[in-house]
């Protein structure tokens, strides 16, 4: 394990101190937690914008998507239980 120095002021000091008193941590195991949650936060979205690319990129290497409103009137109606007809892929418009 390594040490990092962070400088913390005054007023943000005394607020880490109270959450960690509160949810019976240290202020330093408190910080920690916080830097581990920030940092898990930032690998999903990494990971979110990576998948979101990918599909972008499948999108127009085929050229075809399917219409915002023909494919929410597909998942509303599976989410109401309905059977529906998957939308089928078609062209995208020049």
């Amino acid at each position: 394990m390594s040490t990092t120095t962070i400088r913390l002021p005054p007023l943000l000091k005394i607020r880490v101190a109270e959450a960690a008193r509160r949810s019976g941590a240290t202020p330093h195991g408190f910080i920690l937690s916080a830097i581990a949650e920030k940092a898990d936060a930032d690998q999903r979205r990494a990971d979110f914008e990576a998948i979101a690319q990918s599909r972008y990129e499948g999108i127009v290497a085929s050229e075809k998507t399917i219409p915002w409103d023909e494919m929410r009137g597909y998942l509303q109606a599976r989410v109401a239980g309905e059977k529906a007809r998957r939308p089928v892929a078609r062209l995208l418009s020049p």
